[in-house]
């Protein structure tokens, strides 16, 4: 499939329907894959070792826990780029997509990480990704890796636009009372293709605020 942008508006439509897919394979099928969309095509795939979800989150100086459980792994495989406004809105990204599990498990789109790290547009996105996991009775489990990310800065310096590949083959669904975890069969549904606009915080000089969020999914391009 070839990559697309689609307009805030799809994306939440087609997440809405993929949802609960949040996590990659699943009786219910597919896997949530939130990936970054846009970025320059120039930045590199890192080579370097995968990071936890947790890794240095929880010492952010704004003081806001992305923690999450054991169960529940974020991989961030990508390479922190040598120009600085772009490696603190790569980080944030990160973050942001922490802070949408954090919500999955905590069961509350009101965590102090979702307000955080997104606003406008973005938070809608993960207010929708939370809420339907929270309704549907799901949350996550396994390994969710993001990979191939590239960044592009805007000319006056206030927004990033971040693009990465998720795969979400080994992250499942788990329904919250039973613990039963929902698996499935691994296909082309398990990869998404994200886009994120980062915008810069106006009052802080190092956080940044997902703003949109645009989503392929079925992404062959991340297979």
């Amino acid at each position: 499939m070839k990559r697309r942008s689609l307009p805030v508006a799809a994306a939440f439509v087609a997440s809405a329907a993929l949802l609960l897919t949040a996590c990659g394979g699943g009786d219910d099928t597919s896997s949530d894959n939130d990936k970054i969309a846009g970025a320059d095509q120039g930045t590199k795939t890192p080579k370097e070792s995968a990071k936890p979800s947790g890794a240095g989150a929880t010492e952010k100086p704004d003081g806001v826990d992305v923690s999450l459980p054991k169960d529940m792994n974020l991989v961030f495989d990508w390479d922190k780029p040598e120009n600085k406004n772009e490696a603190a809105a790569m980080e944030d990204a990160a973050n942001f997509f922490r802070a949408i599990y954090r919500g999955v498990d905590k069961r509350t789109s009101e965590d102090a990480a979702v307000i955080a790290y997104s606003k406008g547009d973005g938070l809608h996105y993960a207010k929708t990704q939370i809420d339907s996991r929270v309704e549907g009775g799901w949350t996550a489990t396994g390994t969710r890796r993001h990979y191939e990310a590239t960044t592009r800065s805007a000319p006056n310096g206030t927004s990033v636009e971040i693009s990465t590949c998720v795969d979400s083959s080994k992250f499942y669904g788990k329904e919250v009372k039973t613990q039963k975890v929902l698996k499935s069969e691994p296909s082309i549904a398990d990869y998404d293709h994200f886009r994120i606009v980062m915008t810069k915080y106006p009052t802080s000089e190092n956080l940044w605020q997902a703003s949109k969020v645009f989503v392929e999914t079925k992404a062959e391009e991340c297979r």
